[in-house]
């Protein structure tokens, strides 16, 4: 099995994992929320690490930056409501 092979099952595994912890949260404080999030936007990251895609890995990490801090500021204005 090749490295890149290797990297896009474990990318998999982590997506998959990464989607079950987000849809079914045992901790609803907003830290713990965010990092439900980040963990299948890293699987998601490997699989394109794997297939080679330079243009769509740039996208995704601009994207995913942006989404997080947006993300932040939610969580943060509905925790203080």
């Amino acid at each position: 099995m090749t490295t890149a092979e290797m990297m896009f099952l474990l990318g998999f595994i982590i997506l998959f994992i990464g989607v079950l912890a987000t849809a079914f949260p045992r901790d609803r404080r907003y830290l713990t929320r965010l990092i439900h999030i980040e963990i299948p936007s890293f699987g998601l990251l490997l699989i394109m690490l794997a297939l080679d895609q330079t243009i769509a890995l740039a996208t995704f990490v601009a994207v995913n930056g942006v989404a997080v801090f947006v993300f932040m500021r939610v969580l943060e204005r509905t925790g203080a409501s």
